[in-house]
């Protein structure tokens, strides 16, 4: 197809009107379109996956503020994330590429806005993609631990680490196969994380002997975050509660997925639109419900009170084993592992196709290389490229992080939370820069078929405000002792995020002020200019 349109002397006949499009905008079809809009909404939809981010970061939310930093939180960010969500629908119904967050922003703002624009999408994606393979690393190891004591008592950091390497080859060896085996992935994806999240649901509900109480999860709070403070004050809310941002920011993320996949879907104007709010608003609405059924589930202490010291100390699983037994505990376990997998690959395609459209650009070095497609027109290179810079990114994890003492400790996963702080930093800044750009142009934006209106005019600065209040604390340190100048400081509890990001738009400033500029050019037409022309002048006619 993509020979027969380029060979043509003018606009080629028998384009369907997604090739349509894509020539339009200066692209031919060289991805198979092989995804219908339920897998355009399933990828999101499982790199969301409720049974990751909800329970990986469950501790985020319960330290920093107690049951009420999960049970109010998440509905209130969940509807400002859904709004976000609105604003890139709209962007992707005009501009379905592959290059999705960087292409808008370079069509509004030029090279430079694309330039950085993309740095940071691709920082973000690169990031969820080793903070997901990662959880579900953990989560494997827990699950295996929990049910064989031996295995438990042999735990180390190390053997976390390479489960996590495995969980990256994996999904990186899936990847590379077939964009078809992923597509399919994805749906059979989308009913595991459906039933699954529901028979979690329903196991919290019936199997343990004891529930919390609502008073307890709707109102009971206290500050587990090491800082000092009671639990009244301005401090508590404006600074220890934002901390436990993270769970809800980092569990919905990666909902850019369908604008990457967006040359790979049938009617992607309206299928990837769909696919960015829709996973959105059935990811809040179901991982609340299932945080509150983990919330009600908590046990109690042998005081008779609810255990948030335990809680606090061991996350999602001790409340599992604790409220359910080793044999259902580990079982609920399972079912999270094994969707956190199916989230990891997905995470992988993702940022893979980000790579390919970056580098088609020319803006990463090596770019012929990483924008290299299999005879299945599968961007094998750039997959392994994000694996290797997936796994650099997480080494610090092989630090061991201890807050509390030898008789009681609090092992607090810095890195971790470093890493899913960097996806969510990187990945929402770069949103942020077309959904202000696009407000900028106001009614001068070419509408796609999918659009808010008039509704921009509030959308858009709401959403860019959300994103710039909530990347400014997850740059905060997350523990006293990685406050610089404090008597406990040591580089071991830094939260490494503001370093990573900052540091990267700093390199990218130098790179772009004294190179990039002269030859970056943003979005390379890879169909001819003039049947370009031609073609866009026949539309214009239409």
């Amino acid at each position: 197809m993509a020979e027969a349109f380029e060979a043509a002397p003018g606009p080629a006949t028998g384009l369907s009107d997604d090739e349509a499009h894509l020539a339009k905008l200066g692209y031919r079809q060289d991805l198979h379109r092989s995804w219908s809009g339920f897998s355009n909404f399933a990828i999101s939809f499982s790199i969301i996956s409720i049974l990751a981010g909800c329970f990986t970061n469950y501790g985020a939310g319960f330290n920093n503020g107690g049951p009420i930093s999960i049970s109010w939180s998440w509905p209130i960010l969940s509807v400002f994330i859904l709004i976000i969500g609105f604003t890139m629908s709209e962007l992707v119904s005009a501009y379905p590429t592959s290059g999705g967050i960087y292409w808008w922003a370079s069509k509004l703002g030029g090279p430079k806005a694309g330039f950085f624009t993309g740095w940071l999408n691709l920082i973000g994606l690169v990031a969820v993609t080793a903070g997901v393979a990662y959880g579900c690393a953990t989560f494997i190891d827990l699950t295996i631990s929990t049910w064989s004591s031996s295995y438990e008592s042999s735990y180390s950091l190390t053997r976390v680490f390479i489960t996590f390497l495995i969980v990256l080859f994996l999904a990186g060896l899936l990847n590379i196969f077939s964009g078809h085996l992923m597509a399919l992935m994805n749906n059979v994806s989308v009913w595991w994380h459906v039933v699954g999240a529901s028979a979690i649901v329903l196991i919290l509900v019936l199997v343990p002997d004891q529930h919390q109480s609502f008073s307890y999860v709707f109102s009971h709070r206290f500050n587990n975050s090491g800082f000092n403070g009671g639990t009244s004050s301005f401090g508590f809310w404006f600074a220890i509660i934002p901390f436990g941002f993270l769970l809800t920011q980092y569990t919905i993320t990666g909902f850019d997925a369908s604008a990457h996949l967006s040359e790979e879907t049938s009617s992607a104007a309206k299928a990837a639109a769909k696919g960015i709010w829709r996973s959105i608003f059935y990811s809040a609405l179901g991982g609340y419900i299932l945080l509150l059924a983990v919330t009600f589930a908590i046990p109690n202490a042998s005081n008779g009170q609810p255990d948030d010291a335990g809680v606090g100390a061991g996350g999602v699983a001790y409340i599992f084993t604790q409220a359910m037994g080793t044999n259902w505990g580990g079982f609920v376990l399972f079912i999270s592992a094994s969707a956190q997998f199916f989230c990891a690959t997905s995470c992988m395609t993702s940022a893979s196709r980000m790579t390919f459209a970056f580098s088609r650009d020319g803006a990463i070095p090596g770019s012929k290389r990483w924008s290299a497609l299999t005879p299945s027109r599968v961007p094998a290179n750039a997959v392994m490229l994000v694996g290797v810079v997936a796994a650099i990114v997480t080494l610090p994890a092989l630090i061991k992080v201890n807050i509390g003492t030898a008789d009681s400790p609090l092992i607090v996963p810095v890195a971790f939370y470093a890493v899913t702080s960097i996806a969510v930093i990187g990945l929402y800044l770069a949103f942020a820069i077309p959904i202000w750009l696009r407000f900028r142009h106001g009614e001068n934006f070419d509408v796609g078929s999918w659009n808010n209106g008039s509704k921009y005019k509030w959308m858009n600065p709401i959403a860019v405000a959300e994103i710039i209040i909530v990347s400014i604390y997850l740059m905060l340190p997350f523990v006293p002792g990685a406050v610089p100048f404090h008597d406990g400081f040591a580089w071991k509890f830094v939260n490494y995020a503001p370093i990573v990001t900052l540091g990267a738009l700093l390199l990218l400033f130098i790179w772009w002020s004294t190179s990039a500029k002269h030859w970056f050019t943003g979005p390379k037409h890879t169909i001819d200019e003039a049947v370009l022309a031609a073609f866009d002048d026949k539309l214009t006619a239409d």
